[in-house]
């Protein structure tokens, strides 16, 4: 386990709590300059914050109150930075090397299973100016892991490499992680990336952390409405509780929705609500749909794009000043209810799809 609580008002603001079990992968997200690098550094002791506590497996890193601080050297970390920081005029070899114990009688033998490990094996004689950018972000790995860490620290470990070669380590990485016994930190930027890697998110913005959960609960059920925008929830909108027939309901300009998780809101209240693209219920110009009754809102089509069999529908609802909405399908089913730009289409906001948040 790993357990780290940071505050500090400059340089740079730090007011974090976070925590990461042993064998998962914890994804730290949020816009450049939030922070996120700051607290790989903190863990890893190459730069001290002004107050908090770092615990690793019940062995304390660092505590401001009582003036403890271990060097990098004493805490054992395995970190992978963005440009990989390889030594150029070093073999593969001989950059894994550095990581390793210097008494260690058999390090040949190591080296040969932790390129076994990345899939590396037979390049150990090559020089970084012979690798792929891919090849050299499984070399930073392997020497991260010769230090045999407690933690390993991955800052944005895939953006020097193509998307091909992005997809290709992000299957490799999640099988090498299912035998890692110990907690992944990872730094990104890609909200994808983070959602297929981490078993947990953390999403910080100006030092600060916002929220930290699953990944299904930071993507589709924000708290409130700065985590909605840091975590590009589409369909964020504004409305009001009110209260009808004897329940609480939301009003949404001349829309009334009922929804199925109001606890904790009250009548009158301001309050935001998010809608997932997906999760938008076409009515079939075919046949009727079961849904139709259930919040049902009527809009125009305005753009659609489809990528990889999925179809994205833009229109706006005309009784909702004209407010643009998102949807996607699959291609198929968009192709059957001819979806075209100027058709006007009826979907419903099914009850147990709107997540409600405060402003």
């Amino acid at each position: 386990m790993l357990k780290v609580t940071l505050q500090q008002s400059t340089p740079i603001q730090l007011d974090v709590d976070v925590s990461c079990d042993s064998g998962e992968t914890l994804a730290l997200v949020g816009p450049s300059g939030a922070g996120k690098s700051t607290v790989l550094r903190c863990i890893a002791g190459l730069s001290i914050a002004g107050q908090g506590q770092i615990l690793c497996k019940n062995e304390t890193w660092f505590d401001s109150n009582n003036n403890i601080n271990k060097s990098p050297q004493q805490r054992r970390v395995g970190m992978v930075f963005q440009n990989y920081a390889l030594f150029p005029h070093l073999t593969v070899a001989g950059n894994i090397k550095l990581a390793l114990d210097n008494n260690i009688a058999n390090c040949q033998d190591i080296i040969g299973k932790l390129l076994d490990q990345v899939n590396l094996t037979g390049l150990d004689h090559r020089y970084p100016a012979q690798l792929s950018g891919g090849q050299q972000q499984r070399v930073a790995l392997a020497r991260a892991l010769a230090r045999q860490p407690q933690v390993l620290l991955l800052d944005e470990p895939f953006s020097a490499v193509d998307k091909v070669t992005r997809r290709k380590l992000y299957l490799e990485l999640n099988t090498l992680r299912r035998h890692l016994d110990m907690p992944v930190i990872l730094v990104t930027h890609d909200l994808d990336e983070a959602a297929m890697l981490a078993d947990s998110l953390c999403v910080i913005h100006y030092g600060k952390t916002l929220q930290h959960g699953s990944p299904e609960q930071v993507l589709h059920q924000p708290i409130n409405s700065v985590v909605a925008r840091q975590v590009d929830v589409r369909n964020t909108l504004q409305g009001r509780i009110i209260s009808q027939y004897g329940q609480l309901m939301l009003a949404w300009h001349h829309y009334v929705f009922s929804v199925s998780r109001l606890t904790g809101f009250t009548e009158g209240q301001a309050v935001f609500f998010a809608l997932s693209p997906a999760k938008i219920l076409l009515h079939q110009r075919v046949r009727p749909s079961r849904g139709e009754q259930e919040n049902s809102v009527v809009g125009i089509i305005r753009d659609r794009v489809t990528l990889r069999g999925i179809t994205t529908v833009l229109f706006s609802v005309e009784l909702a000043k004209g407010t643009i909405l998102q949807m996607d399908l699959p291609e198929h089913v968009a192709m059957r209810n001819q979806l075209n730009i100027g058709e006007v289409i009826s979907v419903s906001l099914l009850a147990d799809a709107i997540h409600v948040m405060a402003e």
